[in-house]
């Protein structure tokens, strides 16, 4: 109940004042296993996608917003739990596998996870390469991957800026089945590179971003 009021009030804040253009629900399966993968350009990304998709998706979180002191920190620990997204520690050295481990789990209850692929936020507004965690997730969960394209969300929050009102683009792709796009006979690192490259290409095509040489 917590989480659908949320939810709610959250929605029609983000309704009022970003007037988000959104396509593709329908491409998100109403049960089961399922990944989205998006591009990354603000902090709010992990707020607007949850909000918009039907479905609960869970996303990693750093572990600071579950640790803080005073009213702050006892809202911020409340607000990431209810929207159940998952701590991590950036200073494990384990934190990536974790991180994999803790997202398999929610896939493995039938749940959505979602997931940035390029692994941080880009400073440039190109598409960077994505890490193949995506693809791992996928052929291990044996969950299609949803791609995901955020426009304007930069212009929201700027990093290291104040927040501003911008109008937001959310369009969730075709899933794409990683069971039918690896061929017979690949190897397990050819396919996770394969599969995470089909990936990028379908954010990219719906961004409209320019793919970074790196």
């Amino acid at each position: 109940m917590t989480y659908r009021f949320l939810k709610l009030i959250l929605s029609l804040l983000v309704l009022v004042l970003l007037r988000p253009r959104v396509t593709g629900l329908q491409n998100i399966p109403k049960r089961g296993a399922v990944i989205l993968a998006s591009n990354h350009l603000s902090f709010i990304d992990s707020l607007l996608i949850p909000i918009m998709a039907p479905r609960h998706v869970a996303f990693l979180a750093k572990a600071e917003y579950w640790t803080g002191k005073g009213i702050k920190g006892r809202f911020s620990r409340w607000f990431f739990t209810k929207m159940g997204d998952i701590p991590v520690q950036r200073d494990d050295p384990r934190a990536g596998q974790r991180s994999l481990e803790d997202a398999l789990a929610v896939l493995q209850r039938g749940g959505a996870f979602g997931i940035y692929p390029e692994g941080t936020r880009s400073r440039d507004g190109k598409l960077h390469k994505g890490h193949t965690g995506v693809a791992w997730l996928a052929l291990t969960g044996k969950a299609p991957v949803v791609p995901v394209a955020l426009l304007g969300t930069d212009k929201v929050k700027p990093i290291g800026k104040m927040p501003r009102f911008a109008r937001v683009e959310l369009h969730f792709g075709v899933p794409i089945d990683p069971s039918r796009q690896i061929a017979a006979g690949t190897k397990p690192a050819q396919a996770r590179r394969e599969l995470t490259e089909q990936v990028m290409q379908s954010i990219q095509a719906m961004s409209g971003q320019e793919r970074a040489d790196d």
